[in-house]
């Protein structure tokens, strides 16, 4: 699997135009100063305006699967902007794959 390191910045939103934002963690290894962003980190999204037949419907978090890179930090594989993801509701209901606006490659390690 190829692709690009996925931040803890990352810019990635839901399908229907939200947010979606990795909780912070203390990694070690960091991209642009944020932290590699591991299949053990919760995206949370925010701002999804979806609805179903007029009832609200957003997109509440991000549930990653990650490949097999054979890389991991802190004992969790890494997440790659090709990695496999899908939004949910709060009800656990897929709402479609997230959508990556930026990765980076650049990495450092303290």
């Amino acid at each position: 699997m190829s692709g690009n390191l996925l931040g803890a910045g990352a810019l990635v939103g839901c399908p229907h135009g939200g947010r979606a934002t990795a909780a912070a963690g203390a990694s070690a290894v960091r991209i642009n100063g944020m932290p590699v962003a591991t299949a053990a980190h919760s995206f949370a999204v925010t701002g999804c305006s979806h609805t179903v037949d007029g009832v609200p419907s957003p997109c509440v978090t991000v549930r990653w699967t990650a490949g097999e890179t054979g890389v991991t930090v802190d004992g969790a594989p890494v997440l790659l902007d090709t990695s496999a993801a899908q939004c949910l509701t709060a009800a656990f209901v897929p709402q479609g794959p997230p959508v990556v606006h930026s990765a980076q490659r650049e990495v450092s390690i303290r």
